[in-house]
């Protein structure tokens, strides 16, 4: 899937041989600048992203960032931020993915965000087993962050 993903809210990942893709995209009653607010607050992502136990670092050009995620708390994903266009595009990871979050202006003051994170390369084969779907997860964040931007 593409940034052209149904504003649903609901996840879906593309499997390949050498990589997945996992896309989810939703509609938000708030302002684009409100909502690149809460993206771009690390500290606060714990007290609204139910798939975040913690998030430190900086989200900003060049960024690092220490990511512990709810789909293995025992593991601590070092990321950097890899591209910023403030209020429009923001990506972050690591040598085996990218998760980009595009933050689009629609009338009436409502925002589309969408979320995509590709993980792959030549040796994905041999551990895509080993990771956890992503579906479930990128499904809640897009509710979560609804309801904390809507609020």
């Amino acid at each position: 899937m593409t940034d052209s993903a149904r504003p649903d809210g609901v996840a879906h990942t593309t499997r390949k041989t050498f990589s997945r893709t996992t896309t989810v995209a939703i509609d938000i009653d708030a302002a684009r600048d409100k909502v690149w607010r809460i993206l771009t607050a690390a500290k606060d992502y714990p007290a609204w992203n139910s798939t975040v136990v913690s998030l430190a670092g900086d989200i900003q050009p060049g960024g690092r960032l220490q990511l512990v995620s709810t789909l293995d708390p025992t593991r601590t994903f070092t990321l950097k931020v890899k591209e910023f266009t403030p209020g429009e595009r923001l990506a972050w990871g690591d040598a085996l993915g990218t998760r980009v979050y595009t933050v689009a202006e629609r009338p009436g003051g409502k925002t589309t965000v969408t979320m995509t994170e590709k993980i792959g390369g030549p040796v994905f084969p041999l551990f895509a087993s080993k990771i956890p779907s992503f579906d479930e997860s990128f499904s809640a964040f897009a509710a979560d962050l609804k309801a904390v931007a809507e609020r």
